[in-house]
């Protein structure tokens, strides 16, 4: 993501998730349909998948390579005034993983438009290539879903009767009831946000051979008094927690109450808070989290702050007091550590990391770090996937390495790295080649999110099938296998037609979380500025009373009642 300023600020994103996708994402087939009826479902997931290739089929020569240009096009036969100017857009997917489980497939296409059009566009079946440059246009295959009146932004199809599962699935665009032309994102757009995407969604059967592990939840612990007010900064810690040390990379086992030396409880899981701070507020990071935290009626047990490289000052010279201050009420601190200068908009390449061009700010790092006494989370460039100027996957690793082999040098060993990724679908085949490997690695993290329409979609995601894709990936493909998993941000919008629904997401939230006990820590990313706030879309949890009704509730839940943290 693209951060900028003093705290994170996120682009939008299409689909379930952030962000266009890569191609081929999801695999499987569709159960059959007596099979289906005997196996009790999971909680429904979606896919979001870029178009593989795409092109205009047309027989205007003077048109060049389609498959080459950042937009497609729509027209009728009679186009423009040229009687045989017609245009349709093909656009290609590769879907490759809904898995074998999967029931009750259902396929959205997305495509975006700049301008309102009083035209009805249509999707087909096509039998047309769209790899070609210029292929020619041919009768259309079934009709499958049409839009009427074109809007600006990204218009939807269902196009279920084509797509039901596994494979390479080709579709048309035809357009009727406007002679000119309507343009259309490709998938070589220069904005990822804007290119074509199908978006899959399916509910999951019992699987043959499941492997859970339950742990019983803490007893419930009386809430804590909120720190109504900023705390006087101090400028040394004096750390009050000490950890039980249990297997270090792995799930604890043992009673509840006890905290492995890599900070994974034994049971349930830690709830923390993103809450910035802002200069309408002084800055004070302190009270960015207290007044949260009055509103929810107990103190968290992490919390989350992003610093970058510059080394001065609150953003680059961490922990800073409020951080020490925080630690001595008992947080746990989880420093997300992000290779640019926040204030000068400035970002390092990680090979400007690894070549220790960036060895002083590093080493100041760790030494604080040291210092402080207790176990802190710690985090390098988290979402490196949307990092494409910083370097390759393959940089990052080497980055990553780098700065845990300088940590570790200098005696900073109460560091706990947790590698933080998007979780996102179309990513799936990059997280193999960035995961810097088991050695360099606590914990596993990710960021889901039910961002419903603020990203143009009008899915709204239960909480199961919010953190479930990434989960069962991550259990499929072995990654980090045996580590703990953290929710490093997550988040919901609210649904303007249904406002009760927030309420009830965060109210579910815990059950989420037991169904995929994994998950040791959950932090909720409480900023709009990933998105835009509107009259339909506020991902922050106090937006209205109701939202803070359902977070505090959540919080009370003794699944995220720590008897060794911030809600004992």
């Amino acid at each position: 993501m693209t951060r900028h300023g003093l705290h994170r600020i996120t682009r939008l994103r299409n689909g379930p998730r952030r962000k266009a996708i890569a191609i081929g994402v999801v695999g499987g087939s569709v159960v059959a349909g007596i099979v289906a009826t005997m196996m009790p479902l999971l909680a429904s997931d979606d896919l979001s998948i870029r178009a593989a290739a795409d092109t205009t089929a047309t027989a205007v020569s003077q048109d060049g390579d389609n498959s080459a240009k950042t937009t497609l096009a729509t027209c009728p036969t009679r186009c423009d005034g040229n009687p045989r100017g017609g245009r349709e857009a093909v656009i290609e997917f590769a879907v490759t993983t809904v898995p074998a489980a999967a029931v009750n497939v259902r396929a959205t296409l997305r495509v975006h438009a700049w301008q309102q059009f009083p035209a009805t566009v249509t999707a087909h079946a096509s039998p047309l290539s769209a790899r070609e440059a210029r292929p020619a246009p041919a009768s259309a295959g079934d009709v499958l879903d049409s839009v009427t009146g074109v809007s600006t932004g990204f218009n939807e199809w269902d196009i279920s009767k084509l797509v039901t599962g596994n494979g390479t699935w080709t579709v048309s665009l035809t357009q009727s009831g406007l002679d000119s032309r309507i343009y259309w994102a490709s998938v070589e757009n220069r904005n990822p946000d804007l290119r074509p995407s199908l978006v899959i969604t399916y509910d999951i059967g019992a699987r043959p051979s499941p492997v859970t592990t339950t742990r019983p939840a803490p007893p419930p612990s009386p809430s804590a008094s909120p720190t109504t007010a900023a705390p006087k900064p101090s400028p040394t810690v004096a750390p009050s927690r000490t950890a039980t040390p249990s297997a270090s990379g792995t799930l604890p086992a043992g009673r509840c109450g006890s905290v492995s030396d890599k900070l994974v409880p034994s049971c349930g899981a830690w709830w923390g808070m993103y809450s910035p701070a802002g200069a309408g507020g002084g800055w004070d990071h302190g009270k960015a989290v207290a007044d949260v935290e009055t509103q929810v009626g107990r103190k968290f047990d992490i919390v989350h702050r992003y610093h970058d490289f510059s080394n001065a000052g609150s953003n680059g010279a961490f922990p800073d007091v409020y951080e020490q201050q925080q630690m001595r009420e008992g947080r746990l601190m989880f420093f997300a550590w992000e290779s640019r200068d926040f204030s000068a908009g400035t970002t390092l390449k990680w090979s400007d990391v690894y070549s220790g061009r960036q060895d002083g700010t590093i080493d100041a790092v760790a030494g604080r770090i040291r210092a402080a006494g207790v176990p802190v989370f710690m985090g390098f460039d988290h979402e490196p996937e949307d990092e494409p100027a910083k370097g390759s996957d393959a940089d990052f690793v080497r980055a990553w390495r780098y700065v845990y082999d300088r940590f570790a040098k200098a005696g900073a060993t109460n560091a706990v790295w947790v590698w933080t990724m998007m979780g996102w679908s179309g990513h799936y085949s990059r997280y193999a080649g960035l995961y810097p490997g088991d050695h360099y690695v606590d914990w596993v993290a990710y960021d889901p999110y039910n961002f419903h329409v603020c990203n143009g979609s009008t899915v709204w995601k239960s909480p199961s099938t919010t953190v479930g894709g990434f989960y069962r990936w991550l259990d499929e493909n072995g990654i980090g296998a045996g580590k703990p998993r953290m929710l490093a941000e997550f988040g919901t919008n609210f649904n303007s037609a249904d406002p009760g629904a927030k309420q009830r997401w965060f109210q579910e939230f815990p059950a989420a979380l037991k169904a995929h006990p994994k998950i040791k820590a959950a932090i909720y990313f409480n900023s709009p500025g990933m998105t835009s706030r509107t009259a339909t879309c506020d991902m922050t949890m106090n937006h209205d009373a109701s939202a803070v009704a359902g977070f505090a509730q959540a919080g009370r839940d003794p699944y995220l009642r720590q008897p060794t943290g911030g809600g004992r």
